[in-house]
């Protein structure tokens, strides 16, 4: 069999185009829902042995959520279509995939192409099999940076609407700032604890929150996620209540975790878990998200735990705004 070599690419355009008159023209914001993925292919393309690895590595079920929903929801556009047709063009995450004989079998990777925030990857195969062994090699980095793009987004989601009254409270309490909504409220602003805070939104259909804490580092066994899972009941038995007498928030250890090594907020470094809570002495739950990682100096552990409540409505998405509430997490510049 003949041999693949892949050369990567990865070309980054950071400015806005020059407009007409001279002058510096911002993208546009990108568009898609929450997790969408557009596939750009032909249908010569996208079909077969290659559609089912697309759909393998993309429309796997999410890690930690109590029912199966996909990781991304992958669209299909033909490529003249999606060329043609700015509204395509705009979209946040895109992969385009090519086959001619005389493509260099390389991929190219573009943030903010056509708008803002967004990224695309373009891979020229000469083949069907160079083309799936490229998918195969760059997924974890699409996932990746796709991910950073709907991170980015709800950022810039947020900023429109920003509550700077809460997101002053965190950053005069912790020393780091998160970019809030104002649909979002400090829930023990009349019991406040100088390491916790519980930053939640209430609506009629689900509820959402990040619990925030900070204590001292002492060793690299906080990273364990046995460790993690502990001090996350111990948090959320003592501060987290919930609406009948005596029931509490805590982990839900009849199903899996999953904890993965990660990168946050220029933390030197930080570990990811996932699973589900439940309340004890009562009949809620839903999927959660914790980040425990180092400040820089290396002074303090913090934990961010999103959390999502929606009984009626699938949970990915909720869980994706809270996810990108702690990712964006920002330091601010040590005090002299």
């Amino acid at each position: 069999m003949r041999k693949v070599y892949i050369v990567i690419f990865f070309a980054t355009i950071l400015f806005a185009a020059c407009g007409q008159q001279g002058g510096t023209t911002q993208k546009k914001g990108s568009s898609g829902k929450t997790l969408e993925m557009l596939v750009v292919a032909d249908r010569s393309v996208y079909a077969g042995d290659t559609k089912q690895l697309i759909d393998s590595l993309f429309k796997q079920p999410q890690m930690g959520l109590p029912q199966p929903e996909p990781m991304f929801d992958v669209v299909n556009i033909p490529t003249s279509s999606f060329y043609n047709t700015e509204m395509f063009r705009v979209h946040r995450n895109v992969l385009v995939c090519d086959i001619k004989e005389d493509n260099p079998n390389k991929a190219y990777q573009y943030a903010d192409r056509w708008a803002a925030p967004q990224v695309v990857f373009e891979l020229a195969a000469s083949s069907r099999h160079a083309l799936d062994s490229m998918i195969e090699h760059l997924a974890p980095r699409i996932i990746k940076e796709m991910h950073e793009a709907d991170y980015r987004r709800i950022a810039k989601a947020f900023g429109g609407i920003a509550g700077y009254d809460l997101m002053h409270k965190v950053e005069q309490q912790f020393g780091f700032s998160l970019t809030l909504s104002n649909e979002f409220q400090m829930a023990n602003a009349n019991n406040p604890s100088s390491d916790f805070a519980w930053i939640r939104k209430e609506a009629k259909d689900f509820g959402i929150g990040v619990l925030v804490s900070v204590a001292d580092y002492t060793d690299t066994a906080v990273f364990r996620q046995e460790v993690i899972l502990d001090r996350l009941d111990t948090l959320m038995r003592r501060h987290v209540p919930g609406p009948s007498d005596s029931s509490y928030m805590a982990t839900e250890r009849r199903l899996d975790f999953y904890t993965v090594k990660t990168s946050i907020g220029g933390s030197p470094y930080a570990v990811e878990t996932r699973g589900c809570w439940r309340l004890m002495g009562d009949f809620m739950g839903g999927p959660f998200v914790c980040y425990t990682l180092l400040d820089p100096q290396q002074r303090q552990v913090i934990t961010l735990t999103g959390y999502v409540y929606c009984p009626r409505f699938n949970k990915r998405d909720y869980l994706m705004q809270v996810d990108g509430i702690c990712h964006s997490i920002k330091f601010l510049e040590e005090k002299q």
